[in-house]
């Protein structure tokens, strides 16, 4: 998790995790419209949970 993720993360969460899904962008939106400290806080948990290994 780079430094400009989490500011972008803090300015606006949902296009921090533009790159993570469809889902994880809706999610955060519709939190983010809740209220935006429900949107930063899941911004940083999809940022921070750990990539999904790439099966060759």
């Amino acid at each position: 998790m780079s430094l400009f993720r989490v500011l972008l993360a803090l300015l606006c969460p949902p296009l921090a995790v533009l790159d993570k899904g469809c889902g994880s962008i809706v999610i955060t939106f519709i939190l983010t419209l809740i209220g935006w400290v429900p949107g930063v806080i899941a911004a940083l948990i999809i940022l921070n949970k750990a990539p999904e290994p790439e099966y060759v």
